[in-house]
């Protein structure tokens, strides 16, 4: 499913995302009420990896420039646009879902944007957890004191852990999901919010 339809599903399940809408036609644009900049980008479910196929745009600061950016996306991809509220602050942490022939689903947590590629620190669980398992996970991985605040940079550790008890009910109640990547999620210091969602049906 494209990340539109993903985080639909998240929505009712509790998970916060930022505003925003999808864009079919660009005379919708016209009705939208986002606060600026905001980001677009390219709603496939045949796109994975949206970044590396120029398939998202970054920092746009009105609708005349919105629709301008949308329609290059539109025509170099012959797809929906979704338009998001650019939000910034917080730390960027990971949740994912893999899904195992023997052990069945399991959730990963770690630092997320460039920790996730450099460090590789994560940590899982196999699904369902429980609210101890997702305290543990916060203290498992190498980098936990940064989520004690660093720079002046505060997070809330319980919101983190009620995505990861809400990811877990999720899965446990769509047995279908093979794969979820929800990366970066923005954690700050009173909430989380899933800034990138991929779910594989």
């Amino acid at each position: 499913m494209n990340e539109y339809e993903a985080k639909l599903l998240l929505k009712d399940y509790g998970i916060k995302v930022p505003e925003g809408a999808l864009i079919n036609d660009l005379r919708e644009i016209y009705n939208l009420d986002l606060n600026y900049p905001v980001v677009a980008k390219v709603a496939s479910e045949k796109i994975l990896h949206k970044s590396d196929v120029g398939g998202v745009i970054l920092n746009i600061k009105n609708k005349e420039e919105l629709k301008e950016k949308v329609k290059i996306l539109m025509e170099k991809f012959s797809s929906p646009v979704l338009v998001e509220e650019m939000l910034s602050g917080g730390l960027e942490v990971i949740v994912g879902v893999t899904k195992d022939p023997t052990f069945g689903h399991a959730i990963m947590f770690g630092l997320g944007g460039i920790f996730t590629e450099v460090f590789k620190d994560v940590t899982f669980r196999v699904i369902p957890i429980s609210r101890l398992d997702a305290e543990l996970m916060l203290n498992e991985i190498k980098g936990r004191k940064i989520l004690e605040g660093y720079r002046g940079v505060r997070v809330s550790k319980e919101a983190i852990i009620e995505l990861l008890l809400k990811v877990s009910k999720f899965v446990e109640e769509n047995a279908d999901v093979e794969g979820m990547d929800l990366n970066p999620v923005l954690a700050r210091e009173n909430d989380c919010v899933v800034l990138d969602a991929k779910i594989i049906r």
